[in-house]
């Protein structure tokens, strides 16, 4: 009788397994594939080429066997074969890191990437810290000033303003018929590199491969865009070489058409995609933001991605301090920078702060006196003539900052050395703003560990270095950069932390989320789950040190982890409905365990398919 109970008991264990494991099986998992294609044309197919690590079996069966060397390699020697290729290249170089090499190893990935995506994939996840700051930020900063000398072969899709009215047939053009993912940008605002026109495209790239790689988005469903619409770039438009419209940008209106028609069309095609709009000028990124997002499924990465990164600093901060995290409602905070980036990160923080202290009209108008905003005219108070529209909340009063010996236009160390913040925050694509003069101001913090957020992309533009903080304002500061920098030996076995605020923590977690959740839209709810699930991420051991952002080593983790808790949130304010068989009523009854399943279970690995052919 035991034992019968015990099977009994069992099979119902096996059932339910089966049935949360069938529920989440998806064609991200290891099956055939049909291609309809033989020779020489599977070889030239970077989707399906595998190389030398075809099988004889696929060799005779795709019309392969004498096309490649007999010898029949496996993914590991493949992946050798590739690095030995790299080292190489570093053992050549002599100087050191620099850009010439970073754009080097660039070459050699970008050829890999044309001739075979799995494999590209594989080595990017297994060397994700090495080779993220060359595919991403710092390096693709580089590639996008010179991109039209490094293009070789099309990726993604040229929307220009020259095509008004062919929109909507133009998307029909692009092969996949499933896109989940499109990263689009206009190149007003690359980086803190400004109007780089057309060469743009490098950015939308780089940010889908990181798409592929932390948030297992499959790689033949995702879609860089750039929607040329001239360029203001004065070198631009002389050089005979550059490969956009040479044409002063379209503004106003007619700009607005242009994006209007582009939306329309990518969403008629594809109603289930994510538009992740990225480097678009301060002018237009809020009001596209406000325009499409309750109609779209869409975000500003640099509008509300940056925030969100930010915030789960700025909490991490707080922690790394010794104090819990709803403390952060206390803290002072100076932000140098009123561009897109800034703007968003204060109205992120504000409202985090706001949330914490009741998250009512009271609460919310004193979250905003937590703030002084520095631009490149100076301290922003409400005397300033022509204020934005969307620095205006920000503005400090006249007779406030007379009583802290302020003014309308003070400099940034006049306003750091009144105020003593407890966060010094840095978004204004300025390299060195954080002078000697600026630093020292900081030593006057009330804070027992001030923290330096220099977070302007890429290196050269970043506020100031982790030695110059460590050094000027001392080693128990906390440091945080948007690109990486090494660590600093403090002496006496110390090491003085810095931390890679990298949007790449939380936007593939996001666009992955919202894609798995079916959510409508991307709600200020789930990006503020974003953002606490990083922040909640560190250990208090780890956050005592002063390391507040984890490891890219573990950003399929962090985006397994991010993507969730934006799922749970989606379920919460019941925008969840559900993702092909998995719909959202049968996804609001998983618990949290079960989501983070799902998840796993949704992200492609780059795995070499069984090929089959298959005449059409």
């Amino acid at each position: 009788m035991w034992n019968m109970n015990r099977q009994i008991r069992l099979m119902k264990e096996i059932r339910q397994q089966y049935k949360i494991c069938r529920s989440f099986t998806t064609i991200e998992g290891h099956r055939p594939t049909i291609v309809h294609k033989q020779g020489l044309d599977i070889l030239h197919d970077p989707w399906f080429n595998k190389g030398t690590a075809f099988s004889m079996t696929e060799r005779d069966r795709l019309e392969l066997r004498g096309l490649l060397p007999p010898n029949v390699m496996s993914n590991e020697q493949q992946i050798d074969r590739f690095m030995a290729d790299l080292k190489r290249l570093e053992v050549n170089t002599t100087d050191g890191p620099s850009d010439t090499n970073s754009l080097a190893k660039w070459r050699i990935l970008n050829r890999l990437h044309d001739r075979n995506e799995t494999m590209y994939y594989k080595v990017l996840i297994a060397k994700i810290e090495e080779y993220a700051p060359i595919v991403y930020t710092p390096t693709v900063g580089l590639v996008c000033q010179k991109y039209s000398g490094l293009f070789r072969r099309p990726r993604g899709m040229y929307f220009s303003a020259e095509d008004r009215g062919e929109m909507m047939s133009m998307v029909y053009n692009w092969p996949a018929d499933q896109v989940d993912m499109i990263v689009v940008t206009d190149g007003s605002r690359i980086l803190g590199l400004g109007d780089l026109g057309v060469q743009g495209i490098g950015i939308a790239i780089g940010k889908l491969d990181l798409y592929v790689a932390a948030a297992g988005i499959n790689p033949q469903r995702v879609l860089p865009i750039m929607i040329d619409v001239g360029t203001n770039n004065e070198a631009l438009l002389k050089d005979p070489l550059y490969l956009g419209l040479q044409q002063h940008r379209i503004d106003g209106d007619e700009y607005i058409a242009v994006i209007d028609e582009f939306m329309e069309a990518v969403f008629t095609r594809w109603p289930h995609v994510i538009v992740q709009f990225e480097d678009f000028q301060s002018k237009w990124a809020f009001k596209l933001l406000q325009r499409y997002r309750c109609s779209y499924r869409m975000f500003n990465d640099d509008v509300q991605g940056t925030a969100g990164v930010a915030i789960a600093g700025l909490l991490g901060a707080v922690r790394a301090q010794g104090k819990p995290m709803i403390d952060f409602p206390k803290q002072k905070i100076v932000v140098a920078g009123a561009g897109s980036a800034g703007i968003g990160v204060l109205n992120a923080a504000r409202k985090t702060m706001a949330r914490m202290l009741g998250n009512n009209e009271q609460a919310y108008e004193s979250a905003g006196s937590q703030f002084w905003v520095v631009d490149a005219k100076g301290l922003v108070t409400e005397e300033r003539e022509n204020i934005d529209e969307d620095a205006k909340p920000f503005a400090r009063k006249t007779k406030e900052i007379g009583r802290q010996g302020l003014r309308e236009g003070a400099s940034l160390a006049e306003v750091v050395r009144e105020v003593k913040p407890d966060v010094l925050l840095g978004l204004s694509a300025v390299g060195g703003l954080f002078s000697k003069e600026v630093l020292e101001a900081l030593r006057g913090s009330t804070s027992t560990r001030p923290a330096i957020f220099a977070m302007s992309n890429p290196t050269t533009n970043a506020e100031c270095t982790p030695e110059e903080a460590f050094s000027i304002v001392g080693d128990n500061v906390i440091f945080a950069s948007g690109s990486p920098f090494a660590d600093v030996d403090l002496g006496n076995g110390h090491t003085g932390h810095c931390n890679q605020g990298n949007n790449m923590y939380l936007f593939p977690g996001i666009g992955l989320g919202t894609l798995l959740s079916g959510s409508r839209i991307v709600s200020d709810g789930m990006l503020q789950a974003a953002a606490e699930c990083l922040a909640a991420y560190m250990t208090e051991e780890e956050v005592l040190k002063g390391i507040i952002y984890p490891s890219i080593s573990s950003i399929r983790d962090i985006t397994k982890q991010v993507a969730a808790a934006v799922i749970s949130e989606a379920i919460e304010e019941d925008l969840a409905e559900g993702y092909r068989e998995m719909d959202g009523r049968e996804l609001s009854k998983l618990n949290k365990d079960e989501i983070l399943c799902y998840v796993e279970n949704n992200m492609w690995n780059p795995e070499y398919p069984t090929l089959i052919y298959k005449k059409d």
